[in-house]
């Protein structure tokens, strides 16, 4: 009972301080002035989440959503805008949307939120609420069109090398409880949802695809994340 009271801390000390010590703040929505202005034909790109958006504790080049960028050049695919912090639930993240008061309208808009919910416990049915709510927040950023969203599964994260040292039966249970919500109210809202689950469970036991802490994910395993949905968006961007 004493060493897995121990490992239990250890997994809520990391995740605590992955929400403290390395959260960038919000990317500022839009390009600075100095930028170049966007070539013709150009997409414009909105990401939303957590950890997994802003790629904790990896460089910012192998964030899933920056590969997914490079990736879909040819479709004019443009750096992304980023509203994530490691740490955010679902309501933390669109209290952070509502205080961004971003306005712009963008080509493409990704989701990926709610491990937060489920490591903290909260309700599977509060989980589902909110998640709509912010469904339709993503489809106002695309200009209120649903086939411009992009939503991407939950990791299970009860197979890194730290969350292995969890109860890692209950919290894959409880990941696919939530998946099942989310791609649920997906479908009611006409937006694509692109699973990715299979592959953080796959990498169980194999290094390079954990960030150094143990907890999030390598740029090897996002660049996966990006290849599946990379034939998603050179759909939606038809």
């Amino acid at each position: 009972m004493r060493l897995f009271f121990l490992l239990s801390l250890l997994v809520a000390t990391l995740l605590s301080w992955s929400c403290t010590e390395s959260s960038p703040e919000p990317t500022p929505a839009g390009p600075p002035p100095t930028n170049p202005p966007a070539p013709s034909g150009a997409v414009s790109f909105l990401a939303l989440g957590d950890s997994y958006t802003i790629g904790q504790s990896v460089p910012a080049a192998d964030r899933w959503v920056v590969q997914l960028a490079g990736m879909a050049q040819a479709e004019g695919l443009q750096p992304p805008d980023i509203i994530a912090r490691t740490g955010w639930t679902t309501g933390e993240l669109q209290q952070a949307i509502a205080v961004a008061n971003n306005q712009q309208t963008y080509g493409l808009v990704s989701l990926m939120i709610g491990v937060n919910n489920q490591y903290r416990g909260l309700p599977l049915a509060a989980y589902r609420t909110e998640f709509r709510g912010l469904l339709q927040t993503a489809i106002r950023f695309a200009g209120n069109r649903p086939g411009r969203v992009l939503v991407l599964s939950i990791p299970d994260w009860g197979q890194s090398p730290q969350g292995q040292r969890a109860d890692p039966p209950r919290i894959g249970q409880e990941i696919d409880q939530f998946n099942a919500a989310a791609q649920q109210e997906c479908a009611a809202a006409g937006v694509a949802f692109v699973g990715i689950t299979d592959l953080t469970r796959a990498a169980a036991g194999d290094a390079t695809q954990f960030a150094p802490d143990g907890l999030h994910y390598s740029g090897a395993q996002m660049r996966q994340w990006a290849q599946r949905a990379l034939p998603v968006v050179q759909g939606l961007l038809r």
